[in-house]
């Protein structure tokens, strides 16, 4: 075995993750043979999750603007010194694999999954804006919503554990924070009021799980393990471990249970009006 062989065993030995997403890519090299290249290319020659991680998304994000192998110097030339964008995609990684019902292999979301991708490519982004190249990531953002349609201020500290199921027109606001494992679904936006450049959105805490459709706005604070229904609207800060619904969104009743973003169960039971 080669010293490079040798060292890819080790990390793989204290990297699950990684190892997880390798023997997955090695099961499509056998089962999918159309799908070889692409595999090859980023994952199986990479020598880390990182590393593969920034060859998938710079091929995503691929443009007459600035061609992946840029891309890939950007994100190799800030992710030394942020290892929380790593801990936070793998995270995020194991949170879909567990919460989602259509991910079946740990790769999936890795190659496939735009809503996974957006949250990563924003992980560098908001590294990036964090060291003052702001620039860069602003392109990250623009170039996100445009292949992902989704649209993240690079400015938003964003927790681990986040699943952004489908992910397509999901709006986050520059003063906006997401906590720990959070789960959104399509079409959320969290949004700001007026034109003041204070803070002005929304501090989601851990555990919420925010539906389809669903519209928070102001900078308001939406309470630990709360569940805002699909399509609400929410203007009031909402307590802790309550279920929020309608337009404007009104507490309805308890969140169900103690982590509604694990569960992810939507339905809500409106009490019957006497």
């Amino acid at each position: 075995m080669t010293t490079s062989a040798k060292s890819q065993k080790a990390l793989s030995a204290v990297d699950p993750v990684w190892e997880a997403v390798r023997t997955d890519a090695e099961a499509i090299c056998e089962n999918e043979p159309s799908l070889t290249q692409l595999v090859v290319a980023t994952i199986l020659n990479e020598p880390n999750f990182e590393a593969a991680l920034a060859h998938r998304l710079a091929a995503r994000l691929d443009g007459n603007d600035m061609p992946a192998d840029l891309i890939r110097q950007g994100f190799a030339e800030i992710i030394e010194d942020h290892p929380e964008i790593g801990q936070g995609a793998r995270a995020d990684l194991a949170a879909t694999l567990e919460r989602d019902p259509a991910c079946h292999r740990a790769i999936d979301p890795f190659l496939f999954f735009k809503g996974y991708q957006a949250i990563q490519t924003h992980r560098f982004a908001h590294a990036m804006w964090q060291d003052g190249r702001k620039d860069f990531a602003y392109f990250l953002q623009s170039r996100a919503s445009l292949v992902f349609q989704v649209d993240i201020n690079p400015a938003v500290p964003m927790g681990r554990g986040i699943m952004l199921d489908h992910g397509t027109g999901l709006v986050i606001g520059e003063t906006a924070v997401v906590g720990d494992n959070v789960s959104i679904l399509q079409n959320v936006t969290l949004g700001g009021t007026g034109k003041a450049e204070e803070d002005r959105h929304p501090k989601i805490g851990n555990g919420v799980l925010i539906g389809a459709g669903a519209k928070v706005l102001g900078n308001i604070r939406i309470g630990e393990c709360s569940r805002i229904g699909a399509g609400s609207v929410v203007l009031k800060e909402v307590p802790p471990r309550k279920t929020v619904a309608g337009v404007p969104a009104k507490v309805i009743g308890e969140a169900g249970c103690a982590q509604p973003a694990l569960v992810m169960d939507q339905m809500i039971t409106v009490p019957a009006r006497h």
